[in-house]
């Protein structure tokens, strides 16, 4: 056993991290074994246990677990993009979320995690032609987490989509790598356009609780999307907008603004900000 862990964080450190936790949590509260587990310890191997998951999440009378399980299974398989980003949006949740002090917590407990995990499944069917069926990952996605992403939907990896609710990306969006954002955003259209019709967020952008973004415009990288704020306009990179209708209000601040995580827009820098405008 010593030598199979040995190897296990040799070629899977993530997966390596979180059974020792898992092992850890039941020691500190072993009402929580039978739940740790069937959802970790019980799996070989991290795709295995975000399939398990997944499907248990996502389960229902009209798609029974075991269904949802084989078809996890099958993407997580064939496609090892799919484990790799979900590997990188652990890393990611555990780096900017204070709340997040273990690598368990976002397979066990967070449902921005979660969905976009989900989503990650729906997006691998919907380019097999299976549009159906992942438009049914879509709904019950919406249902369980109150995140609607829709499956054709381009989104990177090393996300951190905190607290989660109402999260709404639209079929055309665009997410690069690295993004960071809060509940209540909307990545949307404008409902003039049937094509391409959704925003492309580019790399470590930080998007705030409640902003909406909206048309088929580009927030540059590193950019910083103020709380609340709707933007209807092309954002350059490595700028902070703010504001209904969103202008630009000064620079990011930073180089990665999604790692930072910094919010305190008129509070820290805000005298900088207003030069800088």
């Amino acid at each position: 056993m010593a030598h199979t862990k040995t190897k296990l964080a040799e070629f899977d450190p993530v997966w390596a991290r979180i059974a020792r936790e898992a092992e850890a949590a039941i020691a500190d509260e072993p009402l929580m074994g039978g739940l740790i587990h069937s959802s970790v310890l019980h799996h070989g191997s991290f795709e295995s246990a975000l399939a398990y998951r997944i499907s248990l999440k996502l389960a229902s009378a009209e798609m029974p677990e075991q269904i949802l399980r084989e078809i996890c299974d099958k993407a997580l398989g064939a496609d090892d993009s799919i484990g790799l980003a979900a590997r990188a949006d652990i890393v990611a949740v555990n780096d900017r979320d204070p709340a997040c002090d273990r690598f368990l917590l976002p397979l066990l407990f967070f449902k921005g995690f979660q969905a976009i995990q989900a989503y990650r499944i729906a997006h691998w069917l919907w380019g097999q032609g299976r549009r159906d069926l992942a438009r049914f990952f879509q709904m019950r996605c919406s249902e369980v987490f109150g995140v609607d992403i829709h499956p054709a939907a381009r989104i990177g990896k090393g996300i951190m989509i905190d607290h989660a609710h109402s999260i709404v990306i639209g079929e055309t969006a665009v997410v690069g790598d690295n993004v960071s954002m809060l509940h209540s955003v909307t990545l949307g259209g404008t409902g003039k356009e049937e094509e391409d019709r959704h925003p492309k967020i580019g790399n470590g952008v930080l998007i705030g609780a409640g902003a909406k973004v909206l048309g088929n415009i580009r927030v540059g990288d590193c950019s910083r999307v103020a709380a609340g704020s709707v933007v209807l306009q092309e954002v350059p990179p490595c700028k902070t907008v703010a504001g209904v209708p969103a202008r630009i209000v000064g620079e990011a601040g930073c180089d990665q603004p999604s790692v930072s995580m910094d919010q305190l827009l008129g509070v820290r820098g805000s005298e900088e900000d207003a030069d800088a405008s």
